[in-house]
Parts: C-alpha cells; structure tokens; sequence
C-alpha cells in the first residue's frame, strides 16, 4: 500500500493591512475636512474675482475685495493662535468653519439674488477673513501634533496631496461652474463646504492643553512667550520675511492680474480655471515627490522650490498660450510642496509643541502681513507701469527673494534630524534638531 501523503497545509491567510504609523484618527479625520472645505475654497477665489467683474467691478475692486478677505487675518491671527494653544484646538476649528460657511453663503445669496454692491462684498470678504484667522494656527497644530516624526515628511506629503486634489477638483470645476452657470452657485458650494468640514471637526479627540488648567495665564504673556520663540530662529524669521513680500506677488498674480489677463486675452474664467487646475496637479506631482525624497538641508531644497513661484507671472507677462502658462502653474505647484512639506518638517522639528499654534501665528502674519496691500496696490500699479511689467516686476522680485534666502547660513544649512533622539515638549518626542554649523 503507497504510503499516504499529508495535504499541504493550507497558506496562512494574509494578515490585514495596517494603516501607516502616521495615519491616526485625528490625521484621518483632519484631512478628510481639509479635503472636504478645500474644494470649496479653492474655486472661491475663481468665483469671487468674477463676481466682482460680473457687477461692473474693475480690475482694481477685484484687489480690494480680496485685501479686505486678507486684511483680519493679518489682524486676528495672533489672537487665534493664542487661543488655540489655550482651548482645545478643534473647537475653534469649528468655529471658524461655521463663521466661513456664514460668510460665503451670504455673499452667495447676494449674488445670486441681485447685484451686489462692493461694499457688502468687502464686508462679507472680512468676515470670511476674520474667520480664517483662528482657524488657520489651530489648524497647522492639529495636523503637527498629530503626526508621528519619524514619519512626518511622508504624513506632511500625504496631508498635502489630499488638499491639492481637492485644489484640482476644486479649480477646475470652478472655472467651468463660473462659466456655466455663474459665481453665486460656486460661492452657496463653497459655504456648504465649510458646514460639512465643521460637522466632520467635532469627531477630532484633541486633548486640553495643559496649559488652559493655568488659571493665571495671561494672553499678552503668552503672545510674547510665541514672540520670543520666533525671533530666537534667524531660519524661521528670514523665511517668514521672504515670504512676506513673495505672497504679495503671487496672490497679486493670482487673484487680481491673472483673472484680469484670462478675461482680456485668455477667453474668460474657463481657461483661468483649468491653467489653476494645472498648479493643482503640481502640487500632487510635488507631494509624490516628497513622499520619497528625503533632502537633508531641508530648508534648502525648500526654497529651491520657491523660485518656481516665479513663473506664473512670467508666462502671463509674456502673454503665453494658456499650454505655456499652464506648464509654468504646474511648475509653480511643484515647488510649493517641495517647499511646504520641508517647511512642516522644519516647523515640527524645532518648535515645541506647548507653543506650536501661537509660533504658527507669527508665520501666517508675517507671510500674509503685506498680501491685503499687494492685492489692493496691484490695480493702481498695473495702471501705473502697465499691466505687462506688473507682472514682470512680480516674476523677478519672486526671484530675487528666493535667491537671497539662501544666502542666510541657517536657512540654508538647517539639516533634517536623526530619528531616534527626542526632546522634551513634542508628543510622542521629537528627535533633536541637527546643529546648523558656519559654512
């Protein structure tokens, strides 16, 4: 009799896959709202810019409505970050999405109901600015903290690609929503955004900060603890400085002469939406990049991206065809998440996380300090030297910075840290920030 050969065992099963180290729930929960809100608002701008045109408005209101959206962010963010350093972080987040979906469903219902006039356009711009302010420091604390750091280029790409889909989604369909079926349904989807990303907040399981048990904490005390913490990072401070001036340029170029030269030349908010479309899938293409590239000098490649930044403005100086100009938007998305990711891990690195919100708020002012006068300023100046070499001032004087931040020792020799090594004040710890050496 043969002998009896055993059945082969079956194959284990394959074990379920596991989430990443870096995609806990609050992350989940966090960038699906951005995701959620970020559709909205990235065809807002679209929307607004044409609105303003649609009711007779000139290349000047157009600035003006968008400073007036700028000007109480510049004002209330170190309030916010205050704030949202002493409260539970996504609480105000909540807040501020319910004060945005007020805003823009009000100035949708204008819109949509008759010609609005400029004043209650700058009004609602303002209230929707005022909300942004305390959401924007809580915001970029949530998503620090809530981040492993042995992995947090790759969970920073990741957030980041989820909000530049929805930059895609969100500008593509703007200019053709614009186009079909005009800017008040835009705005009315906009605000429905926002409800949705503060309904989708309330699930966040953000503990107190400690420091709201201090019955004596003073808010001017705390303002000047973040003050202090900034200053003392010549990295932090020259950046936030360059970007003081370059996102003058860019939201100029954005917002008021590239939907100026889409109507003169281009053929109206169709074209405009999908060359935007086009930055958005360089954002993707840059957040796929850094899920992989790992760059020592961190703040070095970082501004090797801003240079990028440029070209945008170039290309509508130079009155290219929307191909051209849609190539140097998508450029323009590369390097913003070569620099934005590097910058996240710079911020997370270096920063302790007790005062991450009120830091991030000194960064928000200072970059966006000098937007509400660029985008006011960018409609007489294009009067003044034309609206060609407005755009060619902006393309150099973008250049000229990202240049010269680099020429600052500690920007460009900040080197990423070795896993392993943590510091006190960070959650989970953060490994300790490499020494930036002369030469």
């Amino acid at each position: 009799m043969p002998p009896v050969i055993p059945a082969p065992a079956p194959a284990p099963a394959p074990a379920p896959r596991r989430r990443p180290s870096w995609a806990g729930r609050d992350f989940r929960v966090q960038t699906a709202a951005a995701f959620v809100s970020g559709l909205g608002s990235a065809a807002a701008p679209v929307a607004a810019a044409f609105a303003v045109l649609g009711a007779g408005g000139s290349a000047g209101d157009v600035g003006w409505v968008t400073a007036a959206r700028l000007l109480p962010a510049v004002v209330f963010v170190l309030l916010g970050g205050a704030l949202a350093d002493r409260l539970p972080r996504h609480r105000v987040m909540v807040a501020a999405n319910v004060g945005s979906a007020a805003a823009q469903a009000a100035f949708a219902v204008l819109v949509l109901t008759g010609h609005p006039q400029l004043w209650q356009m700058l009004a609602l711009s303002a209230a929707a600015g005022t909300a942004q302010a305390f959401y924007m420091p809580a915001a970029q604390g949530v998503v620090l903290a809530a981040v492993d750091p042995a992995d947090a280029g790759r969970a920073f790409a990741f957030y980041r690609l989820a909000l530049n889909a929805a930059q895609i989604g969100g500008t593509a369909l703007g200019g053709v929503l614009v186009a079909a079926v005009g800017p008040g349904w835009v705005l009315a989807a906009d605000a429905a955004g926002f409800a949705l990303a503060a309904g989708l907040r309330t699930l966040l399981r953000v503990p107190p900060p400690a420091r709201a048990r201090e019955a004596s904490a003073n808010l001017a005390r705390e303002l000047l603890e973040g003050w202090q913490e900034f200053a003392s990072r010549r990295w932090l401070w020259a950046v936030v400085l360059q970007f003081a001036v370059v996102m003058a340029c860019v939201l100029a170029t954005e917002s008021v002469y590239g939907p100026v030269v889409a109507a003169q030349r281009l053929g109206g908010a169709r074209p405009w939406g999908l060359a935007l479309a086009a930055q958005g899938v360089g954002m993707v293409a840059g957040g796929l990049l850094m899920l992989r590239w790992r760059p020592r000098r961190i703040l070095l490649a970082g501004n090797w991206g801003v240079l990028a930044f440029a070209l945008p403005a170039a290309a509508l100086a130079a009155s290219a065809p929307v191909p051209v100009l849609a190539g140097a938007m998508l450029l323009s998305g590369v390097g913003t998440e070569v620099f934005g990711v590097n910058w996240m891990v710079a911020l997370q690195q270096e920063i302790p996380a007790e005062r991450m919100a009120r830091v991030s708020a000194y960064d928000w002012l200072g970059s966006l300090v000098l937007s509400p006068v660029g985008t006011a300023v960018a409609g007489p100046v294009a009067v003044w030297t034309g609206l060609t070499g407005a755009l060619w001032a902006a393309a150099g004087v973008t250049a000229a910075l990202a240049l010269l931040a680099v020429a600052v020792p500690e920007v460009r020799q900040l080197r990423r840290a070795q896993p392993g090594v943590v510091r006190a004040g960070h959650p989970g710890g953060v490994p300790e920030p490499a020494a930036v050496t002369p030469g």
